[in-house]
């Protein structure tokens, strides 16, 4: 595959790698995976959800010294299919740019779906659909400015998310009832009569599958790094920091809440989990405030993964992707702000579209999706590195190949649990498989009769 010399657009560097780390991190959005994502796993595992965010972590970090290395040899603002389709060829990249995008639009539409529920604490009755779309017109416009600009925007909110899981953790750990060993050793769940029963390994393995999702975010970075002065040289450490800050953020005050909770049985069978925990320990004015930090978390977390999804579109114009009518607009650049505002404009507007279509259905179009473009990412790190693909890079992962076939094989495993769960579990593996058989379709019938797919960026600098 021929990679043509650098051709303009191209996006201005200007960003540190502190605000690239801040963006990355709101993308992650601690406050809503710990206190939205992480009760799945609480209420599947109980206490025993505690392992399991340890290894999701540790998925995660296998993921992340993934995403470091091959970030490295390949900052581009296409993020996963940029990098595959240099490594593995323009047919296995044009399946992840297909699965990604579909999750890149889709996942800001179910947080913003969320948002009605948190600040209906302060503004009763608000409607689902109206509210979502009014926080991701607001997220798109903020996402036109300056992309320094929104990394300070993103970094005022993201203080504000932190803020609120500093206090879960006090109050978690103000009265400890259940030592950190119990959770370790001894860790319990509900079973089907709400009795309180040990956790079996198997339940906990499963819990990881919400773990790994819940961290997820920190590969991002590789987005923004055509926009971040000497990214070749320094992504792999915000991708990195971004992962432990995650795991941070999320893994203290969930396990503090754990330790906190006075009765396991009326915890654990609570549909509001922490906000129930907060009053009780805290009183209602609380519950209040952490509801609204979760709110303004939705609307920061909108923002940055509506400035990937824009910085795919613009790359994928820039690829030649689309029809030709479409390539050129989507890859025009704002005079002022240097930023993809068109691409930014049509990422939320079909962002706006999803935002009517049922959020199970949406939960099922999004759902493993990141098992595939994990895979495919553990796949191109060992074929670059035998192939001398990546040598060009600033990063090399210690102990290779241990963390990409660890990732893999809990791939394979989530895959595997996925299957068994015929609600949402298999419907998603299939909808997964069909949108990379239909992106692989458009490749071989459209890009391949144009004579190949040619993939565009900086140059040999980065």
């Amino acid at each position: 595959m021929n990679v043509l010399p650098p051709s303009p657009p191209q996006l201005k560097q200007g960003m540190t790698m502190i605000g690239t780390t801040l963006i990355t991190l709101s993308a992650i959005s601690p406050a809503s995976s710990a206190l939205i994502i992480a009760p799945s796993a609480i209420a599947a595992a109980g206490s025993g959800s505690v392992l399991a965010m340890i290894g999701g972590a540790l998925v995660g970090l296998c993921m992340a010294l993934v995403y470091a290395e091959l970030a490295s040899a390949f900052p581009l603002t296409g993020g996963e299919y940029a990098i595959v389709g240099r490594v593995l060829g323009p047919l296995t990249g044009f399946i992840v740019l297909g699965v990604n995008l579909v999750g890149l639009i889709l996942i800001p539409a179910i947080m913003a779906l969320g948002l009605s529920a948190y600040l209906g604490v302060v503004f009763p009755a608000l409607p689902q659909i109206p509210t979502a779309i009014a926080a991701v017109i607001i997220s798109t416009g903020l996402g036109i400015l300056n992309i320094r600009t929104s990394a300070l925007i993103t970094g005022l909110f993201l203080g504000v998310e932190v803020a609120a899981l500093v206090l879960l953790t006090v109050l978690g750990l103000w009265h400890v009832v259940h030592p950190l060993s119990e959770l370790i050793t001894h860790p319990v769940m509900l079973n089907a009569s709400h009795a309180l029963v040990p956790t079996p390994p198997s339940t906990i393995a499963m819990a990881m599958s919400v773990a790994i999702f819940a961290y997820n975010g920190y590969g991002t970075a590789v987005y923004l790094g055509e926009e971040t002065v000497d990214a070749a040289r320094h992504i792999a450490r915000s991708i990195l920091a971004a992962l432990v800050a995650a795991v941070l953020a999320e893994l203290v005050p969930v396990t503090a809440v754990l330790m906190g909770v006075p009765d396991y049985r009326s915890f654990l069978s609570s549909s509001d989990m922490f906000s129930d925990f907060i009053t009780l320990r805290a009183g209602a004015v609380w519950t209040t405030v952490v509801s609204i930090a979760v709110a303004l978390a939705i609307v920061n977390a909108v923002i940055a993964n509506l400035l990937l999804a824009s910085r795919q579109m613009f790359s994928m114009a820039r690829d030649h992707v689309l029809p030709g009518t479409l390539n050129a607009p989507l890859a025009r650049l704002h005079a002022r702000y240097h930023s993809p505002w068109v691409a930014m404009i049509a990422a939320g507007a079909m962002t706006c579209v999803a935002c009517f279509v049922s959020l199970h259905l949406l939960v099922i179009a999004t759902g493993t999706g990141l098992i595939l473009v994990y895979s495919m990412l553990c796949v191109a790190v060992i074929t670059g590195r035998k192939r001398g693909l990546t040598a060009h890079g600033h990063y090399a992962m210690p102990l290779f190949p241990l963390a990409p076939v660890a990732a893999l094989a809990a791939m394979g495993y989530v895959v595997f649990s996925n299957w068994l769960a015929p609600d949402v579990g298999r419907p998603s593996l299939i909808f997964t498989l069909c949108v990379a058989v239909a992106s692989g379709l458009y490749y071989a019938t459209v890009l391949a009769r144009r004579g190949g797919w040619v993939l565009r960026g900086p140059g040999p600098e980065m």
